[in-house]
């Protein structure tokens, strides 16, 4: 990350000192405009030729941002139709099992690496949380599963039950026993998967949500804001490119208290 820009004198040898300050100068002090920090996303895409293009962006390291990049931690095995794949290793092009619309083509992975050191001065949320294993049922997960800030898990109804499924926060969940949180003693590089439509995987046999910013997500954002964020996302040209939510869900909760869609 690059140095903040420091104040610098003025120049000229006008000394500013000698005019006389205007009436409640000193009632009034200019606010300061609070300053952004940026850091570093990778993307990896399919083309609408087929090819996968690879990309590096640098965006504000916000939770709307983050959100889009973090909810698997390296090494989780996702299903696909080729068998278990550990989450890095996917390429776009891939299919992927998903609870109720089959085998879906990946289309979109972006990555970010969290950063405990870097929390302690923004708002970065440098929290995981593990699932250990067998915690929802057997084999569910089939193993301890890594996840970060951005991902949510979906929380099904019993067979014939009237309870719709809805999509919940992990960190949200957090009981210190079979839902715990950690703070990494490293930093970790963590993922999030885009599909053809919103849906959720098998993510060390857990069913867990892929992307999607939210419906009318859009209206939280400025003109410049959007345009930057969409452009991470090559295969989409418009908010409503995103296609509609498969499952009711609550929102994530920065550290802040700010809800993200």
């Amino acid at each position: 990350m690059s140095a903040p820009l420091s104040s610098a004198p003025l120049s000229g040898g006008l000394d500013l000192r000698s005019r006389p300050k205007p009436l409640g100068d000193e009632a009034q002090p200019q606010a300061k405009r609070p300053s952004i920090v940026m850091r570093k996303f990778e993307v990896t895409s399919l083309r609408s030729d087929g090819e996968v293009c690879r990309a590096e962006h640098i965006g504000p390291a916000i939770p709307t941002f983050e959100a889009a990049f973090s909810a698997f931690a390296h090494g989780t095995l996702i299903t696909t139709t080729r068998g278990p794949v550990a989450v890095e290793d996917l390429e776009p092009g891939m299919k992927l099992i998903t609870r109720d619309h089959g085998s879906q083509r990946l289309v979109w992975l972006g990555s970010m690496k969290i950063v405990p050191k870097f929390a302690e001065t923004t708002a970065h949320d440098a929290r995981m949380t593990r699932i250990m294993a067998n915690s929802f049922g057997f084999t569910r997960p089939e193993r301890d599963l890594m996840v970060g800030p951005g991902a949510r898990m979906l929380k099904a109804g019993a067979v014939l039950s009237d309870v719709e499924p809805l999509l919940m926060p992990v960190n949200q969940m957090s009981d210190g026993m079979n839902v715990i949180d950690i703070v990494p003693p490293s930093a970790v590089d963590v993922y999030h998967i885009g599909l053809e439509r919103h849906a959720t995987v098998l993510a060390n046999g857990l069913h867990m949500e892929s992307f999607h910013p939210g419906e009318q997500f859009q209206r939280n954002m400025g003109q410049n804001m959007l345009s930057l964020f969409l452009s991470f996302f090559p295969h989409i040209t418009e908010p409503e490119d995103f296609g509609p939510l498969s499952y009711a869900r609550k929102p994530l909760v920065a550290p802040s208290g700010l809800e993200v869609a």
